[in-house]
């Protein structure tokens, strides 16, 4: 006949459960945490939300070889990643592309990729050559209840290629823009070649139009460390862009360690109309 189970036994085997359910409160805790932190709160931003911004500034006469101005229609799609903390937010597919001028000879192209995050280049024509002067660029990410922004300003040396008025395939030009970033001490410059990669044939919204290639690849330096390859498709006639593709990676070193950021993505203009209010 077996002898009964003692109190001290039975006790020790019913305090394992609050360890257990202790410890599934944590990883369910965890897991809650990690998907509110992880969650992609970027939307895409809409052809009319693009519209509202635009302003009074949008307005003007384009002239020569320069962009009507106004907010052009571009869909694509693109993936941003952090390290530091690990965070991941989407681009497109509704893009918008907004043409602004600026005296008579300069405008500012800016690219709606998310409500997180937009980015602007400063064109200016010199001697029929189109020159990028510049450019900010803007990003919001949502840390749970958190938003933490940053806002890159660049400036580039004169002569930096946009479009030339005359090239050849395989002809380069040096690049390099320096700028500061709101949340990050100190300077970043950016440089590389340019070169032309030669003429190709897009259809926007059934239209042919005679588009230069350029690849840029530029290596950062300073505050931040990465590399840029971006390919970009320009119409001869009016420099608008008419294709882009991204592969960025750039490394800041932080209090709280190293944090990459990447992006690559890809947007085309869908109709050579600008729109208005």
């Amino acid at each position: 006949m077996s002898e009964p189970a003692s109190p001290e036994s039975g006790k020790r085997h019913r305090r394992k459960w609050p360890w257990v359910l202790g410890a599934v409160v944590v990883v369910l805790g965890s897991l809650a945490l990690f998907f509110v932190l992880s969650t992609n709160h970027a939307r895409p931003v809409s052809m009319l939300q693009a519209e509202t911004q635009l302003g009074k500034g949008g307005g003007g006469a384009p002239g020569a070889n320069r962009p009507a101005p106004g907010v052009y229609a571009y869909t694509g799609s693109g993936t941003e990643h952090l390290t530091l903390p690990p965070l991941s937010q989407q681009e497109g597919p509704t893009i918008p592309g907004t043409v602004t001028l600026k005296g008579p000879n300069c405008w500012v192209f800016r690219v709606d990729y998310s409500t997180h995050h937009w980015q602007t280049w400063d064109y200016c024509l010199h001697g029929g050559d189109l020159w990028e002067a510049g450019g900010q660029t803007y990003q919001l990410w949502s840390i749970g209840p958190i938003d933490v922004t940053n806002l890159s300003t660049f400036a580039c040396t004169p002569g930096t290629m946009a479009v030339p008025a005359h090239a050849t395939p395989g002809q380069r030009w040096p690049s390099r823009c320096t700028g500061t970033n709101t949340s990050v001490a100190g300077k970043t410059v950016s440089a590389g070649p340019y070169t032309f990669v030669g003429l190709d044939t897009i259809t926007v919204g059934g239209t042919p139009v005679q588009a230069a290639r350029f690849l840029r690849v530029r290596a950062d330096t300073g505050a931040q460390h990465g590399t840029e390859r971006t390919e970009v498709w320009f119409s001869t006639r009016t420099g608008l862009p008419l294709r882009e593709q991204q592969d960025l990676q750039v490394t800041t070193h932080t209090s709280f360690g190293t944090s990459t950021y990447t992006q690559r993505g890809v947007f085309d203009l869908q109709s050579l109309v600008a729109h208005h209010r």
